[in-house]
């Protein structure tokens, strides 16, 4: 691809995302605006803004690689994702958003009366957000450095920059209007592109052989899927308990439908974004099955990644080869920006209600607070350059699984939970979780079971943090809060019901 269509796709999609978010940032003027806009936004375009956020580089880039080296399996990557959000709105939608909460810390101390457990739940809550954040930045670089050649940090850096732009300046509010429009610019990226792929395949007599970087592979078409984990049952069940559980702990996801007007909304929100997911995640799998054919170079290599970038100058070439490059260029910035965003505005969030306040206040605290956010995953994604973009936002998804999903779902459905046993479970949880990303990230060479159980944790991380929350929580019965009544009813009685008061006052 010429380097000079990247640098346009990119400048292009970045200066579309600052006159967007400039438009939003008009209508942000109070705390409320920045942290949840005002609580008003509607479903149609909270369900855009959420898709747009949430299908991240792992979404647009690492599923593709995913298939393209490791085979069938990894479709449980986009098959969880999404239905993740109808495990989300099944237990946790609307209660959340009842909850009167701005973050999942502020749930956290309400519904249990413990400021330990907040800070701690503040803590996790910055840690799973950088681990996400980093592969945004990775993701950014990869992809230009493969169109334009640049260093690796710079994609990043400007990601980084656009964001802090954003968020500084219009919060929630201007963030909401940015993501809606780039999910319908990352589905148009994928959809036009994969069109023309396919019918260049079709030409080709729907082949089964492909070229590689020492000649003819083997019959590639014929089981373009096979996989080549080592316990590829393990891994697959993993990847479900991760996925299917993770959604409802990430974060910058939770944060969202505190935006809705009410319970209702939240669950209408989440309907909509189930069919904008799945919409989306054919088209990943596609450009993996299909490099599998004409990139079968890639496979296993550290530029994997990178196969929905090429498969465009590799299979049609010349001037369309660059305008289709570029387009899928413009569709990947826009799901770094798309979800940087919205987790640089849950990180920031916490930072600034829970540590940062201490200086500063308002808006001028949520400001700052967004610096910190960026700055830190930044430094990460150029330190563990190695670690794939996907294997990075499937750990994120297997620590938060291991922790606030345990939290949320006793929280909301058990009334027997107590602070200690959620202080105990997210412990657990949240430290063997850690272990798996620490070696991860130190890029730690493992084989067999040991490799296997550390690259996909939830399997055991999940029942483990469930099971200490339960077990501590029935031996410490006393520490039930004392206004667990008014609590639960708050979270479980639809805005619509109105109490009947009988013909005597109260």
């Amino acid at each position: 691809m010429t380097p000079s269509f990247g640098i346009a796709a990119v400048a292009l999609v970045s200066l579309a995302t600052l006159a967007i978010g400039a438009y939003g940032w008009r209508f942000s003027r109070t705390t409320s605006d920045f942290f949840v806009a005002s609580r008003t936004v509607r479903p149609a375009l909270n369900a855009s803004a959420i898709s747009g956020e949430y299908l991240s580089a792992a979404s647009f880039l690492g599923i593709a690689g995913l298939v393209l080296t490791f085979g069938a399996e990894m479709l449980w990557y986009p098959v969880g994702w999404t239905a993740g959000y109808l495990m989300l709105l099944v237990l946790v939608a609307a209660p959340l958003r009842r909850s009167g909460a701005y973050t999942l810390p502020d749930f956290a101390e309400g519904r249990l009366e413990s400021r330990t457990v907040r800070r701690f739940s503040s803590v996790l809550v910055v840690a799973i957000g950088w681990l996400y954040l980093m592969p945004q930045f990775q993701g950014a670089g990869l992809a230009l450095t493969t169109v334009a050649g640049t260093d690796h940090w710079v994609g990043g850096a400007i990601v980084a920059g656009v964001v802090l732009v954003n968020v500084m300046l219009g919060g929630m509010r201007s963030i909401t209007l940015v993501q809606a429009f780039q999910y319908w610019l990352k589905l148009t990226a994928l959809l036009v592109p994969v069109i023309f792929l396919l019918a260049v395949w079709t030409g080709d007599g729907a082949a089964t052989t492909a070229t590689g970087a020492g000649g003819p592979t083997s019959d590639v078409w014929a089981s373009p899927l096979s996989s080549t984990n080592d316990h590829p049952v393990y891994t697959t069940y993993s990847i479900i308990i991760a996925t299917f559980l993770g959604t409802m702990g990430l974060p910058h996801v939770v944060v969202r439908f505190y935006t809705n007007p009410d319970g209702r909304t939240a669950r209408r929100t989440t309907l909509v974004v189930l069919g904008l997911l799945g919409v989306f995640y054919v088209f990943p799998p596609v450009y993996g099955a299909l490099g599998r054919l004409y990139a079968p170079d890639l496979i296993g290599s550290n530029r994997a990644d990178t196969v929905v970038l090429e498969l465009p100058a590799r299979m049609i070439g010349g001037l369309g080869g660059d305008l289709l490059s570029a387009l899928i260029t413009a569709g990947a910035f826009a799901a770094f920006l798309a979800t940087s965003s919205g987790l640089t505005i849950a990180v920031a969030g916490v930072l600034s209600q829970d540590v940062i306040s201490r200086r500063f206040r308002g808006v001028r605290s949520f400001q700052a607070a967004a610096v910190v956010a960026v700055a830190v995953p930044l430094l990460l994604a150029v330190v563990a350059d190695g670690v794939g973009v996907a294997r990075a936002v499937g750990l994120a998804f297997a620590v938060a699984a291991s922790t606030f999903c345990p939290l949320l779902v006793l929280g909301i459905w058990w009334r027997r939970l107590t602070d200690v046993g959620a202080l105990a479970g997210l412990a657990v949880g949240g430290g063997l979780a850690g272990v798996a990303v620490l070696d991860t990230l130190l890029q730690q060479s493992r084989s067999g079971w040991v490799a296997a159980l550390l690259a996909h944790p939830a399997a055991w991380t999940v029942p483990a943090a469930f099971a200490t929350m339960i077990g501590v929580s029935l031996l410490t019965q006393r520490r039930l809060p004392v206004t667990l009544s008014q609590t639960m009813v708050r979270l479980h009685t639809p805005e619509a019901v109105e109490l009947d008061r009988g013909p005597y006052p109260l």
